[in-house]
């Protein structure tokens, strides 16, 4: 008898207070729940989840596994950083990829940590397009700290590269180098290199396109530069750079490609010897190297031996200098109008358009009216001899 009179005296209240006042949208509902309330226990993981779901775009099981990471206890913070990343034009492709690979970025305080970095990447004129690339591929440059890593780091990078234009190229190429700590590897390689007399040219251009390089520890940096010196280059001249770049990777590229110059008969001594005219005829691509190799021996009958005392010609395009001008050439051999004893592969390769098209097209046109079509691609060499 007690129990029923309670229930009759205090469940119409209860249930009038619970389901008679005025109501809400479910979404002002949804807002005001998490913004007022601390989640806890397994109501936090399920509610986690469900916005790294529907609001960063991540798959089910991909947000479980964040979820260990990072726990939601309100939507101020993550929907203020989500609302940054979209002003600076991240996409959601961007974005799901950024908190993916770092859950705790939700958690951030959008104006206090992120935007003043945000800010100062885009004055020194990265572009947000590339700044979202970037940054979606390393989110973890957003833990950095401004004042004490990415500034001190961009300084130093800008006395050395000399402009903001090339510090941006080496956050295109290298965006890791701005979370690193300069002074363990960076300061002392390049210290090494000036006082080896190494131009600032050089040091620009090594820093800007080969920052990894410099990125090794002093000992095996040292034991780099060492072995460039041993092979004769001259510290004052760009092909030192490039010898450096070339011989770095030397367990991977530089085999691949020594294997594929042998296989067309080159000995040690060519290769040595080419590597030692053109460093960088050691880091093209072996399907290049073959390539090219097949055309100017196969098809137009160069001797390997000229080959290997000109290998900047595997630094040129194949298809838009090489394969045009020999063909032009090959048909003058042909007919009798050039000897080839006469002929130097650099003065056909290297030579500017206008030089090339003076010297070996217009001069023969009255002779051989279709050498132009020949240099432009319309008709095979083979078919008018």
């Amino acid at each position: 008898m007690a129990l029923n009179y309670i229930f009759r005296k205090t469940l119409p209240s209860a249930f009038s207070r619970l389901f008679c006042r005025p109501r809400f949208p479910v979404e002002a509902l949804q807002n005001q729940w998490f913004c007022t309330t601390r989640l806890t226990g397994s109501s936090s993981d399920d509610f986690t989840v469900s916005y790294l779901v529907n609001s960063c775009g991540l798959s089910p099981e991909a947000a479980i596994k964040a979820s260990h990471k990072v726990k939601l206890q309100s939507l101020v913070k993550p929907d203020s950083v989500l609302a940054l990343l979209r002003e600076y034009e991240f996409s959601d492709s961007q974005i799901s990829t950024v908190v993916r690979r770092y859950p705790r970025l939700v958690l951030a305080d959008g104006k206090k940590t992120l935007l003043p970095k945000l800010a100062f990447f885009c004055s020194i004129g990265m572009s947000r397009l590339d700044l979202a690339r970037t940054l979606s591929y390393n989110p973890i440059l957003f833990t950095r700290s401004l004042k004490n890593c990415i500034i001190p780091c961009y300084t130093f990078l800008r006395s050395v590269v000399l402009s903001d234009f090339k510090v941006v190229n080496i956050w295109k190429r290298h965006s890791w180098i701005f979370g690193a700590i300069l002074s363990k590897n960076v300061i002392p390689n390049i210290g090494l290199l000036r006082e080896l007399g190494v131009p600032q040219s050089s040091i620009t251009l090594l820093v800007t396109y080969h920052a990894e390089i410099v990125m090794r520890k002093p000992e095996s940096f040292s034991e780099l530069v060492g072995e460039v010196e041993q092979l004769g280059f001259d510290p004052q001249k760009s092909s030192f750079v490039h010898a450096m770049h070339a011989l770095y990777g030397k367990k991977t590229t530089w085999r691949r490609n020594e294997e594929a110059y042998r296989r067309w008969g080159w000995s040690d001594n060519d290769i040595l010897s080419a590597f030692r005219l053109c460093p960088l005829c050691m880091i093209k691509s072996e399907k290049k190297i073959m390539e090219t190799m097949d055309f100017l021996v196969n098809k137009m009958g160069w001797k390997l031996g000229k080959l290997a005392k000109f290998p900047y010609v595997f630094l040129y395009s194949l298809e838009k200098r090489i394969i045009p001008r020999c063909s032009v050439v090959r048909v003058l051999l042909l007919k009798g109008l050039m000897k080839e004893d006469k002929l130097s592969l650099a003065t056909i390769i290297t030579t500017s358009e206008k030089y090339f098209l003076n010297m070996f097209v217009t001069r023969y046109l009255d002779r051989v009216p279709q050498l132009s079509n020949v240099y432009q691609g319309k008709a095979k060499y083979s078919l008018i001899l």
